[in-house]
């Protein structure tokens, strides 16, 4: 038996409206659209290759609770003893019984080491580690602070401008003092000393001077650290009176008022 196989024939003619076709087929304005379509089409990649890694590198934390698959697990209870190897399922009725969770903190070994443990808890005070590890480990910045553009500044500005200067202290900064001379106020440079001479004072019982005041063209700059057993003494001052250990810039101008009303009386 022999079996022929017929491919159409598309017959255009020089109009693009015209065409002949088997009336099997579609018209041509169809096939137009398709091909169009075709060339439009975007082709995009694969989200990744097939059998390749996954690109998500987002930590989930260990395998808790139902989320543990491997049997048997070598199981450790909430005080830190062996039981031992034992099936999954035992260790979950055992965990249920005693309100606690599975935890599996050696996943690579065979059988895997598993954990009963309260995991809310557990986390609470990981998290807390990591907060007090950061806040110890944190970069002291230098930070500055201006006494106006000139000499010619009010006394009180320049108590708030010290009372900023101690919250920057009391963080753990380093300051750099800076006061500003302009025209004739450079035959003056003795006021400017002293009045920096003022802020050493003011300041000593929370830091010391590193660099000395120093002049540099028209800008007196001196630099000041924090001591750490001044300002941990000074917190455990404030947690005494009940005040906060960070007060803000006005409270602390009021107390440097009254201690300077106090010495006036003396």
């Amino acid at each position: 038996m022999r079996v022929e196989f017929v491919t159409p024939v598309y017959v255009f003619s020089r109009d693009a409206e015209r065409c002949s076709l088997p009336p099997a087929f579609p018209s041509c304005s169809l096939i137009r659209a398709f091909r169009t379509h075709q060339r439009n089409v975007l082709i995009f990649p694969p989200r990744r290759p097939f059998g390749g890694q996954r690109t998500d590198s987002r930590d989930f934390g260990p395998r808790v609770n139902d989320r543990i698959r491997i049997t048997p697990i070598r199981l450790i209870d909430e005080a830190g003893e062996m039981i031992g190897v034992i099936e999954l399922d035992e260790a979950r009725k055992l965990a249920h019984e005693k309100g606690l969770d599975l935890v599996e903190i050696a996943a690579d070994s065979r059988p895997p080491v598993v954990k009963m443990m309260d995991f809310g808890r557990f986390k609470y005070e990981s998290s807390k580690k990591e907060r007090a590890n950061k806040a110890r480990n944190k970069v002291s910045e230098m930070k500055e602070v201006r006494l106006g553009r000139s000499m010619k500044i009010d006394p009180h500005d320049v108590g708030i401008r010290v009372a900023q200067a101690r919250r920057f202290l009391i963080e753990g900064h380093r300051v750099q003092i800076v006061q500003n001379f302009r025209g004739r106020e450079m035959a003056h440079r003795h006021r400017g000393e002293d009045r920096m001479d003022d802020i050493i004072t003011s300041l000593s019982d929370l830091a010391k001077v590193e660099m000395s005041p120093r002049l540099n063209g028209r800008r007196l700059t001196m630099v000041m650290v924090p001591e750490r057993q001044k300002i941990e003494a000074w917190k455990r001052k404030m947690i005494a009176e009940g005040k906060p250990i960070l007060p803000s810039v006005p409270e602390m101008i009021e107390e440097m008022d009254h201690d300077d009303d106090d010495d006036s009386d003396d």
